[in-house]
C-alpha cells in the first residue's frame, strides 16, 4: 500500500515522502491517526497544495523538540520504589512511571516517546534512557531507582 506521509515517522520517512507500507499498518495506524494519506492522484494534488504548510509545521515541531532537548538532555531523575527486605523490587518501573516522574518535574513527555531498550526496569540502580522528542531529536536522561 502506498501512502503519503504527513509527518515524520521514525524508520519510515519525513513529510511528503511517498512510502510503501503493509496495508494493515497504513489502514489501522497511519491513516486513522492522520500521519498519512493514501497515495491517489487526487491526494497527490491536495498534498502539493498543502506541502509548504506541512513542512513549516514540521520545522516548528523540530524547533520545539530542540528547545526541550536543551533542558532535558543529561538530567537525572530519582524514583523511590518499594522493596523487600532483600532489596528486591516489588513489580517494575515502566514508561508510565517514568512519564509521571517527568511530568512532576515540569516536562510534558508522552510515554510512547520513552525508549526502554531492555524492557521494564526490574532492579535498583542507574539506567540511561533515550527520550524521542522528535524522530530527529533524541534526549538522553538518567533514571535512578532507589529503595523507599
Amino acid at each position: 500500500m502506498k501512502v503519503i506521509l504527513k509527518e515524520s515517522i521514525t524508520g519510515l520517512g519525513s513529510p511528503g515522502d511517498l512510502v510503501n507500507v503493509k496495508s494493515g499498518y497504513g489502514r489501522n495506524f497511519l491513516m486513522p491517526t492522520g500521519k498519512a494519506i493514501p497515495a491517489t492522484e487526487e491526494n497527490m494534488k491536495v498534498y502539493e497544495a498543502e506541502k509548504a504548510e506541512l513542512i513549516e509545521a514540521e520545522n516548528k515541531k523540530i524547533e520545539t523538540a530542540k528547545e526541550l532537548n536543551e533542558k532535558l538532555n543529561g538530567l537525572s531523575f530519582e524514583i523511590s520504589v518499594a522493596v523487600t527486605e532483600e532489596e528486591t523490587m516489588y513489580g517494575s518501573i515502566g514508561t508510565k512511571e517514568i512519564s509521571d516522574k517527568l511530568m512532576e518535574s515540569g516536562f510534558e513527555i508522552d510515554r510512547q516517546s520513552i525508549r526502554l531498550p531492555e524492557g521494564v526496569l526490574k532492579e535498583l540502580g542507574e539506567f540511561d534512557l533515550n527520550v524521542e522528542l522528535h524522530p530527529e531529536v533524541i534526549s538522553e536522561i538518567k533514571i535512578v531507582l532507589k529503595p523507599e
